[in-house]
């Protein structure tokens, strides 16, 4: 095809804007758009009208959604852009790196990082173990025991992320991934003093919880999120497993408690009193560390 041929052809050009060429397709009805014409969806772009025609077919939980959290009226097509799970797509990356850091440790000497970031709480009690290491509490999230348990909670935060970045915004998102991991951490230090724990279980544990208080509160079916959520939970209980149901069960009750409070406080005017609330819940868990471990703790000392 020549040059001319291409100029000639009223098919590469704009529909609504017929002097301005264009190679982007509608990805709905197969139009020619310009790049002022363009919403980013899910897989490619749609125009204009295809998007309005979208918006007016949203189910009510996805109006809701829209309504609630202040994200517009942009749908499913805008809700899921390459941009709404960016922190999603950090933490995933992270978490890749950390483990290919670890494989790289079974052949260069002295690259210990799981020994380095691993979760053991008398690490936080000088007196037991005669160092004071704190940042374990969040580091133990990014490495895990091998492909497998990598993989599967990858998968998981892929799951979950995707939809819950999008709703929440990713400072909440993030703050909820990492105060779950504390809770997580914290309820190892309370019931299982002695046990050394790695991986991301508890804050994906918390994005489930919080994804269901979300969830709940906008209408959504929740009964898939129901039955994982369920599952997961009674295979941290069989015993063999080697799984650190401490850490679940404390990510989720923190997940859960940070998704009520960004329920209540979702106004614009209510944006001071929901980062006090999410501060107390820090505070919270700090406190935690501080209880007298209920197990473990008289074997060590």
């Amino acid at each position: 095809m020549t040059s001319n041929s291409y100029t000639d052809n009223p098919d590469n050009y704009c529909y609504r804007h017929r002097d301005r060429q264009s190679f982007v397709l509608c990805q709905r009805c197969t139009r020619t758009i310009c790049p002022e014409c363009q919403t980013q969806a899910s897989v490619g772009f749609i125009c204009p009208e295809c998007m309005k025609e979208q918006r007016k077919n949203r189910t009510p939980a996805q109006k809701r959604a829209a309504r609630r959290w202040g994200r517009g009226s942009g749908g499913t097509a805008v809700s899921f852009g390459s941009s709404s799970t960016r922190v999603m797509t950090t933490l995933f990356v992270v978490t890749a790196v950390v483990y290919l850091a670890q494989l790289l440790g079974r052949v260069v000497p002295g690259l210990e990082v799981q020994a380095w970031l691993l979760f053991w709480p008398p690490y936080l009690y000088p007196d037991v173990a005669g160092t004071f290491q704190p940042w374990r509490v969040l580091t133990a999230a990014f490495v895990h025991s091998g492909f497998w348990h990598v993989g599967l909670n990858m998968l998981a935060l892929w799951m979950v992320g995707r939809s819950l970045e999008p709703i929440l915004g990713s400072w909440r998102f993030l703050t909820t991934y990492l105060l779950s991991a504390a809770g997580g951490s914290a309820a190892v230090a309370l019931l299982a003093f002695s046990t050394p724990v790695v991986g991301a279980s508890g804050a994906i544990f918390g994005l489930f919880g919080a994804l269901l208080v979300v969830g709940r509160h906008l209408g959504a079916n929740m009964t898939g999120i129901y039955v994982v959520l369920g599952i997961n939970l009674v295979i941290g209980f069989i015993p063999g497993m080697n799984i650190a149901w401490q850490a679940h069960l404390g990510g989720l009750v923190v997940g859960a408690a940070v998704g009520f409070i960004l329920t209540r406080t979702r106004r614009p005017n209510q944006r001071g009193r929901q980062i006090g609330l999410l501060c107390l819940v820090g505070a919270v868990i700090v406190a935690a560390f501080l209880v007298p471990p209920l197990t473990g703790y008289a074997t060590l000392t």
